[in-house]
C-alpha cells in the first residue's frame, strides 16, 4: 500500500513558510528578539536609557549570530550536525541585526547628522572597529546569493567570506571597547570566536603537516 499523501500546505502557510519551511523559519524567529526590543521601546520598558539599551541589544544579536554562523562548519567536521544550508540564513540575521545597530546609532543618537556621526567614528576607536566590521559584513550580505556566487566564481567568493572571522574579531572588541569591562558574556563570546578562529586555523595547516608518503616510508 503506498504510503498516505502529504496534505497539501494552505496558501497562507505558503507564503509565510516560503519553499524551505526551516529556513524561513530561522528567519522569522531570528527577527523575533528585534520585534521585541523595539516594541518594548515603544511602551517606554528598555530602562533609563532606552536608546543606550536598544543599540546594545541590537549589536548582541549581529554579535551571537555571527558566532552560530562560524560554528557551522567546525559542528559539520566535528561529526555534531550538518547545518551548511542554513549558514547563509543565520549570517544575512548577523548583517540585519548590525544593520539595525548602525541605523539606531545613526537616526537616534547622531539625528543623521553626516558631520557628527563622522567625527566619532574618527574620534572614538570603539565606534571605528564597529564601522570596520559593518564594512566588512555589507559585501559578504551583499554577495550572499547563487547569482552571485556564480559571478565571483566559487574561489573567489570563499576568499571574501573568509572576512568574517575578521569581522566577528572586530565586534567582539567593539563591545569591550565599549563597554571598557570584561563582563562574563563577552568573555564567553570572545573565547567562542578565538576558539572557532583557531579551529580555522588549524584545519588549514593539518594538510600541510601531515606526512608525505616518503617521509612515512622513511620512519618505518
Amino acid at each position: 500500500m503506498p504510503p498516505p499523501a502529504a496534505a497539501p500546505r494552505s496558501l497562507a502557510s505558503r507564503i509565510v513558510l516560503g519553499r524551505d519551511p526551516i529556513r524561513r523559519s530561522i528567519y522569522l524567529l531570528g527577527m523575533l528578539p528585534a520585534v521585541e526590543t523595539f516594541y518594548l521601546g515603544i511602551v517606554d520598558q528598555l530602562g533609563a536609557d532606552p536608546q543606550k539599551t536598544l543599540e546594545r541589544t541590537l549589536g548582541l544579536w549581529a554579535l551571537r549570530f555571527l558566532i552560530a554562523t562560524l560554528a557551522i562548519t567546525p559542528l559539520r567536521r566535528l561529526g555534531l550536525a550538518n547545518l551548511i544550508r542554513y549558514r547563509r540564513a543565520l549570517g544575512l540575521l548577523a548583517f540585519y541585526y548590525a544593520a539595525l545597530h548602525l541605523s539606531v546609532f545613526v537616526v537616534l543618537d547622531q539625528g543623521l547628522d553626516p558631520g557628527a556621526i563622522w567625527a566619532d567614528i574618527v574620534k572614538r576607536p570603539y565606534i571605528t572597529v564597529g564601522m570596520l566590521a559593518f564594512t566588512i559584513l555589507l559585501p559578504l550580505a551583499v554577495t550572499s546569493n547563487s547569482p552571485m556566487i556564480r559571478r565571483l566564481g566559487g574561489t573567489a567568493w570563499q576568499r571574501l567570506h573568509r572576512l568574517v572571522y575578521i569581522a566577528a574579531a572586530a565586534a567582539v572588541l567593539h563591545f569591550i571597547m565599549l563597554e571598557k569591562s570584561w563582563s562574563g558574556e563577552l568573555i564567553l563570546y570572545a573565547a567562542l570566536i578565538a576558539g572557532l578562529l583557531a579551529f580555522r586555523w588549524l584545519g588549514r595547516r593539518r594538510p600541510a603537516l601531515r606526512p608525505r608518503p616518503a617521509d612515512r616510508t622513511a620512519r618505518a
